[in-house]
């Protein structure tokens, strides 16, 4: 089963993972995300341990989980660091000054600002996956 990871920055600069479609708790938190990331799937293996070491029968909302990390842009931009954020803001049409806000989580960021940001995230990926090199 394949289920969404919400990565989200905290208000104390930390960064949390949930999943917000299961029933089983499964959660991380670090520093960066890469730290949240690493205390996610060590709760998963965590979780999967105690099922099997106490004979316990795994939840069929677990059994061949596969997770989608979904991000906020706070978090985004803090596990893809080498981007940068004011020229990445004038590629998708986005103000820079504003698009550093939405990095920082000081300013909302509507539905039509997240998918501009989606959009111009996915032509560059496309851009990537054409590339070659000699």
């Amino acid at each position: 089963m394949k289920t969404t990871a919400l990565i989200e920055k905290g208000k104390d600069g930390t960064f949390g993972i949930f999943t917000p479609d299961l029933k089983s708790t499964v959660i991380g938190e670090g520093n960066t995300v890469g730290e949240a990331k690493a205390d996610f799937l060590n709760s998963v293996n965590e979780l999967m341990l105690y099922y099997k070491e106490t004979g316990k029968q795994i939840p069929e909302e677990l059994i061949d989980i596969e997770f989608e990390f979904k991000y906020d842009i706070a978090s985004l931009f803090n596990y893809y660091n080498f981007i940068n954020v004011s020229q990445f803001a004038k590629s998708a049409g986005i103000n820079p000054s504003l698009m550093r806000q939405y990095k920082t989580g000081h300013q909302y960021i509507s539905e039509n600002q997240v998918l501009k940001i989606e959009t111009a995230l996915h032509k560059i990926a496309r851009e990537f996956a054409e590339i070659k090199l000699v």
